[in-house]
This record gives C-alpha cells, structure tokens and sequence, in this order.
C-alpha cells in the first residue's frame, strides 16, 4: 500500500503516473489537509482517502509531498503511525535524508526525491538519494515508481542541492526563454499564436535532437551556425550579454538557496 500525503500537483501527478503504470488503485490512499481538494483527488482516480495517521498505519510506503515548512506538522504525525519497516520517500524540497529520519522511529529507512514538473507529462527527470537506513531494494523501489512519471537517477545526496538547481528548478529556466522568444517573435511583427507554435516546436525539436543524436550541444549549436549568419549574429548580442555567465549564476542562486532551506 502506497499512501501519498500532500495532493497538489506533484502529488495528484505521481498518483496518476502509478494508475497509468499498472497500480491498482486500491494500493494508494491520498491525503491533504484541503478537504475540497482531497476529495477532488480521491473521486477523479478513484483512491481512497485518509486522514494522515490511518493512512500512515496502513501504508507500507509513504510518499510526502508538502511544503518544507510544513514538514515539521506531518513527519512526526507520520512517524507516531506507521509500523516498523515502512519506507518513506520524501519529494520535499531541501529538506534532508538526517533531517526526516530524526522526526522518525529509529531504522526507519528514508529515500529522498527531486523530481520536477514535466513529470506531468510523464516526461520527469527525479533523483534518489537514499539516508543512512535505506538499503538498494529501498532505493531500486523507488526509482521503479518514478519510472511511471519519467526517469530517474541515483546520486549521493550531497548533490541533492545542485540537483535541485538544474533540474528541480530547470523547468522555469527553459520557460522563461521561451516567454523571451516569443515576446520577441511578437516584437518582430509574428501574430503571438505563430511565434509561440513557431518557438515551442523548436524548443521540443531541439530538445528531441540533443536527446536523440548523443551530440554534444556545442557541435548541435555549431551545426546551426553559419559564420557571418544571422545565428552567429544572434549569439554574439547573448555573448554581449553574458547571457551564460546569468545562466550559471542563476543556478548558484538556487543551489545557496537550496542549501540554506535545509538549514532553517
């Protein structure tokens, strides 16, 4: 029994990935604290739905998809329920594999998640980081539920935080050129609904071609370009802009960010 607290997006997304995959959804519960939107939940998957301590006993896996700040009301409602041995996989941002396990009854072991948004989509990129009590069929586990909403990769949880940089926080990034090119494409004299189809192809094109090929994006980008073209005129004003030194500085932002949220 898989029981998932914390239903907004990420959440309802992981449930719906899992009914997809082959779950039955007799094997989830959901919980929220929003009974309007637990009950949309529950009635649109068709899965049960709990209060947080009935569904932590009845669960054999408990996934936690709440808000940092909110960790510290639900892991220890969580860990005075669940019986021995219960795996809990938490997707919440910052917080660490130490810091769950001390709200939980000793051994309890603990995996840790990034996920991201096109997960939606069931095309999500996660990493799993296991704590100190989890062994590699805790870890293997997880990686298997996660498939249901993309891919995922294991890595030590020391790099967790640039994890979260790049690929937590990456979606945002990508959509925030897309919103420039567009803009842009309307400045140029397009109709917006031609520049934004025009500019969200290219965007899955481009990144279908960089996935696909197994070039390295500086030959695809090089490949592009023509010397003395209007690409290699285009770059130069980004390159004017130390539009990659933004970008490099934007994700140590969100690193130092990360790091200090598992601190407070």
């Amino acid at each position: 029994m898989i029981t998932v607290v914390g239903v907004g997006v990420m959440g309802e997304t992981l449930i719906a990935g899992l009914l997809r995959a082959g779950w039955k959804p007799s094997e989830l519960i959901a919980v929220d604290r929003h009974g309007a939107r637990l009950a949309e939940v529950g009635e649109k998957h068709g899965v049960a739905t709990a209060d947080i301590e009935d569904a932590a006993a009845k669960a054999d896996t408990v996934v936690v998809v709440v808000k940092p700040q909110d960790a510290g009301d639900v892991l220890p409602r969580i860990g005075a329920s669940i019986k021995p041995g219960t795996l809990i996989v938490s997707l919440c941002a910052g917080l660490t594999t130490k810091q769950i396990e001390k709200s939980l009854p000793d051994g309890t072991p603990v995996v840790r998640v990034m996920p991201n948004t096109p997960a939606q989509v069931s095309e999500g990129m996660a990493a799993v980081s296991p704590g100190r009590e989890a062994t590699q069929a805790h870890v293997d586990q997880v990686v298997h539920m996660l498939s249901a909403v993309g891919r995922a990769i294991v890595v030590p949880e020391k790099y967790q935080d640039a994890v979260t940089a790049i690929s937590g926080s990456g979606p945002a990034y990508l959509f925030f050129v897309v919103e420039a090119m567009i803009d842009a494409g309307v400045m140029l004299g397009l109709p917006r609904d031609v520049a934004t189809e025009l500019v969200v192809q290219t965007m899955f094109g481009s990144a279908k071609l960089l996935a696909e090929s197994g070039a390295h994006p500086t030959v695809l980008r090089e490949r592009v370009t023509s010397p003395g073209g209007t690409t290699a005129a285009a770059l130069r004003k980004l390159e004017d802009h130390r539009v990659k030194a933004a970008f490099m500085q934007a994700m140590e932002a969100a690193r130092d960010k990360s790091v200090e949220l598992s601190k407070s």
